[in-house]
């Protein structure tokens, strides 16, 4: 399932913090979002999993607009993980994931044995099946993390939005959440500061800088000395990984001190 924004704006109490972004997500594809601070991928995000309406433009999951969708219909097709996503009560990791399957159950909202075998699953696949009984806020916050992409995943949606996933994880976590993402085989969206995790990670990245598009293509095409040292103020130095031969970074400021005199 593809994921299309069309001349996509978006005003928050009378400012518009997002002008006229198109971008497409093929189906199965990793689709990066990339941008300074309060460059607009967070209200982007927020947009497409309908926690805000778009002032204009359109969101469709193929041809179907998703704004127009009932809840459920949507819920189905489209999970989100959010930036600053969780819960202040203090529920199980496996009530928390079991709320991933309630656009699939019925008005009494009783789980299946289905339901509970999608749940253990998606524990098992972000290596979190042995917190199951653990309180939630209990949790450190990779494993708060680890949790909620599971609940994502418990969803059995076919396009999934992340804004921020590796938050709070370790670099070995990190790894591990995107190569999952990856392999998934669903269409995501993600939001990432990580510009290195972006170029390893994703088919194509879009940047974002003051709530417009800037750059599109494949991250060895977008992440250029001069895009970045326009867009986010650094000098970056470019090599290969020695594996998978993405392109990934090194950063200097991009003017150095003064010396002393």
């Amino acid at each position: 399932m593809r994921i299309d924004i069309t001349d996509l704006s978006v005003e928050v109490a009378g400012k518009r913090l997002v002008h006229d972004i198109t971008l497409r997500a093929g189906s199965g594809r990793v689709v990066g979002l990339v941008g300074p601070n309060g460059s607009g991928k967070s209200t982007l995000l927020r947009c497409v999993y309908r926690a805000l309406r778009p002032a204009a433009g359109t969101v469709r999951l193929d041809d179907a607009d998703l704004h127009a969708m009932d809840a459920r219909t949507g819920a189905r097709l489209l999970a989100a993980l959010p930036q600053e996503a969780g819960t202040e009560f203090d529920f199980t990791v496996a009530e928390v994931v079991a709320m991933g399957r309630l656009p699939h159950q019925p008005g009494s909202g009783r789980a299946s044995a289905a339901d509970t075998a999608h749940c253990t699953r998606a524990l098992a696949r972000v290596g979190a099946d042995h917190l199951a009984g653990r309180g939630f806020l209990s949790l450190s916050g990779g494993e708060k993390q680890r949790v909620l992409i599971a609940r994502a995943l418990a969803q059995d949606p076919r396009v999934l939005v992340l804004d921020e996933p590796t938050n709070h994880l370790d670099v070995a976590q990190q790894l591990a959440v995107l190569a999952l993402v990856r392999d998934s085989g669903l269409t995501v969206l993600t939001a990432l500061h990580d510009l290195n995790l972006a170029a390893l990670h994703c088919d194509e990245l879009y940047v974002l800088a003051r709530g417009r598009l800037v750059a599109a293509g494949p991250p060895h095409d977008v992440l250029t000395p001069e895009l970045l040292a326009e867009v986010f103020g650094v000098r970056a130095h470019r090599v290969r990984h020695p594996e998978s031969g993405a392109v990934q970074l090194l950063f200097d400021r991009l003017t150095a001190p003064a010396a002393d005199s």
